[in-house]
Parts: C-alpha cells; sequence; structure tokens
C-alpha cells in the first residue's frame, strides 16, 4: 500500500475519534472531523485503487 493511503487512513481514524469525542462532549465541532474523515477516506480510497491499477499494468505489460 503507497505511504500516502496510510497516512490518510491513519488521519481517517484520528479525525473519526475527534468527532466521536466532540459529540459525546455535546459539541457540533465533531461535524468538520466528519467530513475530514469522509474526505481522508476517499483519499485512500484513491491511492490504493491508483496502486493496484499501476501494478496490474504493469504486470500486463511484462507478460
Amino acid at each position: 500500500m503507497p505511504r500516502i493511503a496510510v497516512l490518510a487512513v491513519i488521519v481517517c481514524v484520528l479525525a473519526l475519534a475527534a468527532a466521536v469525542i466532540a459529540f459525546v462532549g455535546g459539541s457540533w465541532l465533531g461535524v468538520p472531523f466528519v467530513l475530514l474523515a469522509a474526505l481522508d477516506g476517499n483519499i485512500a480510497f484513491y491511492y490504493v485503487r491508483r496502486h493496484r491499477m499501476r501494478r496490474t499494468r504493469e504486470l500486463g505489460a511484462q507478460v
């Protein structure tokens, strides 16, 4: 898995934790953290998919 995807997943998990803590505390500050987690999840998905497609293309070119 690409390093940027791993970092995006880590940020996603931290943002979700921050959102839970904010919502449990009764604050609406968790909403931006939920949005940040969604954005980082999409970034991680994009880079993992891009890595898989490049690897598949490279393997197909070698055959």
